[in-house]
């Protein structure tokens, strides 16, 4: 533990609020169906996550001498914590919202576009042959998000 708990309950403090920005903003973005501009958050979102995770595995390992020397720097990092689960949730909830619906469509434009290139064809009675339409082959979707 560095020498400074003060510091480094502060580090975690400015990461952690950094991390709820960023999902926020992520979120505003994917209900906005801004989804490229969304993933593009992905980096920075990772790397403030795990930069917390560290200092807060750190601050935990340190807890009774923090607990000490500043509890109420412990009370304000549990107040950003809830702040975080609140906002991960809420941008959970948006991705697979997203998610669902990105799936939906590319689904039904791929029904659609193996109905469109059924071809026509007329069986030994005279009527057309109703055959089964068949989604398009090569159509992928990126589960990413």
């Amino acid at each position: 533990m560095p020498e400074n708990p003060e510091q480094v309950c502060a580090d975690a403090d400015v990461a952690l609020r950094a991390l709820v920005d960023v999902t926020n903003n992520e979120t505003t973005l994917l209900r906005a169906g801004k989804l490229v501009e969304a993933s593009e958050l992905a980096a920075e979102k990772a790397e403030l996550a795990q930069k917390y995770v560290g200092l807060a595995r750190s601050i935990q390992a340190n807890a009774a001498e923090i607990k000490k020397q500043a509890p109420h720097l412990l009370q304000k990092l549990q107040q950003g914590q809830t702040a975080l689960a609140t906002q991960m949730a809420e941008n959970l909830r948006v991705l697979a919202t997203a998610k669902s619906l990105t799936e939906e469509i590319v689904s039904s434009v791929a029904n659609q576009l193996g109905q469109s290139s059924q071809t026509a064809a007329y069986g030994n009675t005279g009527r057309g042959t109703a055959g089964q339409a068949a989604s398009v082959k090569g159509v992928s979707i990126n589960t990413t998000l």
